[in-house]
Parts: structure tokens; C-alpha cells; sequence
């Protein structure tokens, strides 16, 4: 045993092998040569400008109210039993068809509601909603 002498296998390797840094660089080579005349292949054209804003046209919403004596309101004007089909129906011939809100007292017979939701079924309104006032639940 011998300290302090080398031996040819403990050598540190003073070289770098460059043979896979010349295989990178090959590659990276044909990958710009083939991508290259590919984006170059464009024909250039001066596209005219617009601007194109998207018009919404909301709905508007009407409100059916029932007070407690059965009377109806339409938009809080009173509305006689005979013209609600006529007005439900003027309503649903619109583009676009306008929402209805309905507002039903809580002492009127269900009898007068029901009614009202008939009426605009068979007018061919399709968005109805029921109007509730927020409050503790039991």
C-alpha cells in the first residue's frame, strides 16, 4: 500500500466531452432551419378595423300585483279582470318578451293568483316570477 501515489484509474478527467453538446446543437440546428422559412411564408395584408359591440337589449319587467281584496294592478295601475288577458297577451307579442312579476298579497285567495299565472300561460308568456318579501321563517 502505497499513500500518496496515483494510480492511472484515480485521475480527475481534465477534458469535457463535447460529442452530446454537438448532438444538441445539430438538432436545435434542423429544428430552425425547418421552422424558419415556415413563418416566413405569410403574405402581409392591411385588414380594415371594425368594432363590434354587442347590443343587449334587456328585457324590461312588468309587475302583476294582487292586492288583498283580489284587485289587479299592472305596474300599480289598476287593471280590471276582462283586460288582463288582453294586456298579457299585448305583452308576449313583444321581442324580446318582457319578465313578469308577480306580487300576491298573503290574505288573497290563491284562486285570484292562479289566475293571473293561467292567463299569462295561455298569453304565451314564458318568464314569470313571484315577487316575496324576506322574513323569518318559522
Amino acid at each position: 500500500m502505497s499513500f500518496g501515489t496515483q494510480d492511472d484509474t484515480s485521475e480527475v478527467m481534465n477534458e469535457i466531452n463535447m460529442t452530446p453538446l454537438v448532438d444538441v446543437m445539430l438538432v436545435l440546428l434542423i429544428v430552425f432551419i425547418i421552422t424558419v422559412p415556415v413563418m416566413k411564408h405569410a403574405v402581409n395584408i392591411d385588414l380594415p378595423r371594425a368594432q363590434n359591440h354587442a347590443q343587449e337589449t334587456k328585457p324590461h319587467t312588468v309587475r302583476l300585483s294582487v292586492d288583498a281584496q283580489g284587485t289587479y294592478y299592472w305596474n300599480e295601475a289598476k287593471l280590471d279582470d276582462s283586460e288582463l288577458e288582453s294586456v298579457l297577451s299585448l305583452e308576449a307579442s313583444k321581442d324580446p318578451q318582457p319578465e313578469l312579476h308577480i306580487r300576491g298579497d298573503k290574505s288573497v285567495r290563491y284562486e285570484k293568483v292562479a289566475r293571473a299565472m293561467a292567463a299569462a300561460q295561455r298569453a304565451g308568456l314564458r318568464k314569470i316570477g313571484f315577487i316575496t318579501e324576506p322574513g323569518a321563517t318559522r
